[in-house]
């Protein structure tokens, strides 16, 4: 069941503040690490490249968390439970590169690698919790 971001905590996901995912390892251990996001409306976007720890932990177990602190506030946050329902190359490069004039200020995402295959992964928000 699909639970909408309050309108209150939906500029955590306008500005440049870092998403903090977590994924479940193959022996069930929890997995973090800060991802760029957005949100489209319906889901919650983040971007990686195929192969790497948190694409292999959604493929498997789609079960994710996204935790958001608000940059000018610490104590003000949104997080949000839910299930990758969608992974995708289609897009992938559009999106990383809309994420990289989000956080950095740059048109064209400048980390990439030789040979590195961009994916979009979409959350649909299952919980939401927020405070401040």
């Amino acid at each position: 069941m699909s639970e909408n971001i309050p309108e209150k905590y939906a500029d955590l996901l306008e500005k440049p503040a870092f998403g903090n995912l977590g994924t479940i390892m193959k022996d069930g251990s929890p997995q973090v690490t800060p991802v760029w996001v957005d949100y489209d409306g319906k889901y919650v976007r983040f971007n990686s490249a195929l192969g790497r720890v948190k694409d292999k932990n959604v493929r498997r177990d789609p079960r994710v968390s996204v935790s958001l602190q608000d940059p000018a506030n610490p104590y003000r946050y949104l997080e949000i439970r839910g299930r990758v329902v969608e992974i995708t190359q289609n897009g992938a490069d559009d999106h990383i590169n809309k994420l990289s004039q989000k956080y950095l200020g740059k048109p064209v995402y400048p980390f990439r690698q030789p040979g590195e295959v961009r994916v979009l992964y979409k959350i649909e928000p299952e919980k939401v919790s927020s405070m401040g």
